[in-house]
């Protein structure tokens, strides 16, 4: 990755997915990243963030090559070692809901007069007053009819969308800085990541009757003699060479909407293997993915 981010010092006091997460593509992006943690909790704790406790292997994939300190913020010597970074550092991430950011001193209005160079991205689950609501990444998805039955999600969409913005945003800042001079404040909401995630679905494109919701019989998940088969044969010509390899004519995007081809291109996977259908996606240049 390019080093966009060459010297730029980055101070985060985020803790769990979305803000790590972010810090670690501003690492990989050249920034010289520093984190400032509590203290652990629990004597047996190696740090104060939850995630090295319930998964550490993610924690230390997002902490490499980052400087971590630790301070207890709400103390006079906490307070001291933060203010003692932020004399240093370019971009401030947070992920504390606003009224913590105002016990703790760190406020906007409170940083941007005594660090006018400054800018701060603040991580929070909702815009607005709804900030100091609680919420997670599976309420955020919810709110956004990015849940189906009763199963949980395979990823936390809202958290890495979060992530992405919040890098974004750090950019942003950066740009605003070397065109004025100043700092800027912005907001990323993880329950707005969430509703950007969920725009395919508010189009229709992903629901039931939508192209690439079920309705085209070239975008669906088949089961196959061994396993099962993400068909994504979505575009005319795609549509077409699966239909020629079938021996369907498939002239429109009507033709595979079609339950007679539904039906067909089903019967087709279903006596194949994954092996076979692997050569064939070679052979007749297909996009499928074949799966367990």
């Amino acid at each position: 990755m390019h080093k966009v981010l060459k010297s730029v010092r980055i101070l985060s006091l985020a803790l769990n997915l979305p803000g790590p997460a972010a810090l670690m593509r501003c690492q990989n992006m050249g920034a010289r990243c520093t984190k400032l943690e509590p203290p652990p909790s629990q004597p047996t704790s190696a740090s104060g963030d939850p995630m090295a406790s319930y998964n550490p292997q993610a924690y230390e994939q997002m902490h490499a090559g980052v400087r971590t300190v630790v301070a207890d913020l709400k103390s006079e010597a906490g307070q001291k070692s933060l203010h003692k970074l932020l004399a240093k550092t370019d971009v401030l991430l947070t992920s504390f809901r606003p009224s913590a950011l105002v016990k703790l001193g760190i406020a906007w209005k409170q940083l941007s007069a005594q660090y006018p160079t400054l800018s701060v991205v603040q991580i929070v689950g909702a815009p607005g007053p709804q900030a100091e609501e609680p919420g997670h990444d599976l309420t955020y998805l919810a709110a956004n009819n990015l849940i189906t039955g009763l199963d949980l999600p395979p990823t936390l969409y809202a958290d890495m969308g979060g992530s992405l913005i919040a890098t974004e945003a750090v950019l942003k800042a950066r740009l605003y800085f070397l065109r004025t001079g100043r700092g800027l404040l912005q907001e990323v909401a993880l329950s707005n990541a969430a509703a950007y995630l969920a725009l395919p679905r508010h189009w229709g494109l992903t629901a039931t009757d939508g192209a690439v919701g079920g309705a085209h019989a070239g975008y669906r998940v088949y089961a196959c003699k061994n396993g099962r088969v993400a068909l994504a044969a979505l575009e005319p010509h795609f549509a077409r060479a699966l239909g020629n390899l079938m021996g369907l004519n498939i002239s429109s995007g009507a033709s595979m909407q079609d339950r007679a081809t539904h039906r067909c291109v089903e019967q087709f996977m279903a006596s194949k293997t994954r092996r076979q259908l692997d050569a064939l996606a070679a052979k007749h240049d297909i996009p499928l993915l074949t799966l367990a």
